[in-house]
């Protein structure tokens, strides 16, 4: 078992550096929320996640702890036929789409922005987050020829994308990336993201000779009932152009009701599946956001970093209500697919990519297969003198000790090694990414959490 430094854990640990040490991640944490205030929606109160019953009739508490779904509602959840992956960031049940697994390292995987223009107006649209946003309205850009520039250099594809803005106001140059991964990528498995706007039978032939896998369209609960109708129509074509037909949208938390009549309709279709992603706060629109009483997520992340994901700050309770579709979706018997996807599940990727290749370099590390964070363990102060005898008699040598003696840390493959010898000893559980600069790659300290080796278990806790 590991805990996360609260204020109550803080005044447990009886080591002095250690508590010197973990009272600085809670000053972060402490400055981070206060930034996240700035911007004009208010942070949920902090509570235990039970996140409803798992039988679809409505989400519970709405706060939120840093780890993730309650695990007995993700047993209720697995016990009903839900696949669990990726540390409980993603779930899903019946059929999933190969772009959501391999999203979950990012490896092999691109997804290109051919313009920020777009005929809608989503309040909760995080397109003004991108770095080229305002160049991309004005703008196209070439995704075709930075794709094949890249095959030119070798680099491998395995799953490609499109997406805007509307990448259907750009139809000739839609075409031609498709065309141009058919012709770089043979194998590649491909999708387009669309709101459905200008997407006509035609265009889907068009989009078929092209070689594309998968149309993904999104859906807005508040748009008119002609609106939908039209929407479902062009899905009902796509079904018999193209092989995969996919909605993706992110889930209001007080839209359960609408969202079940959704998922019924969707079926009825007989498209393959939906994206149920957790609603999120762009850092702007606070008025539309207030307006509808959303509030933060609080904590809003497991592991506080700057991720490269734009979508903003996820909402208290959209989670949540993800959570209950997915075991209405089993208590119905639906058999379109439906995968809930997490901000936390966007993450993951970009953790994988920065650490995994550098796994090696840091041998007082173990690298998480959970959540592909670079781990050590931790004594301070008067404990890295026992706890380093400990293991050197064992013959575990993967440490690294501060000149001054204050620190000794080790791969979390050691912990359990201790359990012998100094049972009760306080321990520090260190997250860590790897960062490249101009220097070379560094390795940067995230978050420090709390753990004994009589309560460490390296397969729950790793």
């Amino acid at each position: 078992m590991i805990e996360q430094i609260t204020e109550t854990v803080l005044a447990r640990i009886r080591n002095p550096v250690f508590r010197a040490n973990a009272e600085l991640y809670l000053d972060i944490a402490k400055d981070f929320l206060e930034q996240v205030e700035t911007y004009g929606v208010p942070l949920a109160p902090v509570a235990d996640r039970r996140a409803g019953d798992a039988t679809g009739k409505g989400p519970g508490s709405s706060g939120g702890a840093t780890d993730g779904p309650d695990g007995c509602l993700l047993d209720a959840l697995t016990a009903r036929g839900v696949t669990v992956a990726n540390d409980g960031k993603s779930l899903h049940a019946n059929w999933i789409s190969p772009s959501c697994v391999s999203c979950r390292r990012g490896v092999g995987t691109a997804t290109y922005l051919l313009s920020t223009q777009c005929p809608r107006d989503c309040f909760f649209c995080f397109n003004h987050n991108q770095g080229n946003y305002e160049e991309l309205q004005e703008a196209l850009d070439d995704p075709a020829a930075r794709l094949t520039e890249l095959h030119a250099q070798g680099v491998p594809f395995h799953d490609l994308a499109l997406t805007g803005g509307e990448p259907l106001l750009h139809k000739d140059e839609t075409a031609e990336f498709f065309r141009t991964v058919q012709r770089l990528y043979p194998d590649a498995y491909t999708r387009l993201y669309t709101s459905g706007a200008f997407l006509d039978e035609g265009f889907l032939a068009v989009l078929a000779d092209a070689g594309l896998d998968e149309i993904r369209f999104s859906v807005k609960t508040d748009d008119p009932p002609a609106a939908q109708r039209r929407l479902f129509e062009l899905m009902r074509l796509a079904r018999t152009a193209l092989p995969a037909v996919v909605v993706e949208m992110p889930v209001m938390p007080d839209e359960l009701e609408p969202m079940q009549d959704l998922l019924r309709a969707l079926d009825g279709i007989g498209i393959d599946g939906i994206n149920l992603l957790e609603l999120c706060f762009p850092y702007h629109n606070a008025e539309e956001f207030n307006r509808r009483g959303y509030l933060i997520k609080n904590p809003p992340y497991r592991v506080l970093y700057d991720y490269w994901y734009a979508g903003g700050l996820p909402v208290a309770g959209s989670e949540e209500a993800c959570l209950a579709l997915l075991g209405f979706a089993v208590e119905k018997g639906l058999a379109l697919g439906v995968h809930y996807c997490s901000l936390e599940n966007k993450f993951s990727g970009q953790i994988y990519l920065q650490n995994a290749p550098q796994k090696e370099r840091y041998p007082f590390c173990t690298f998480s297969e959970r959540d592909c964070f670079l781990k050590s363990a931790k004594a301070f102060g008067r404990d890295v003198a026992p706890v380093e005898k400990a293991l050197l008699k064992q013959g575990l040598r993967r440490l690294r000790k501060e000149e001054d003696g204050s620190l000794l840390e080790f791969p979390l493959t050691y912990v359990e090694r201790l359990r012998k010898a100094l049972p009760q000893l306080e321990l520090g559980v260190s997250y860590h990414v790897v960062e490249e600069d101009e220097g070379g790659p560094s390795l940067r300290e995230l978050r420090l959490d709390l753990t004994t080796p009589a309560s460490f278990d390296l397969d729950s806790d790793g």
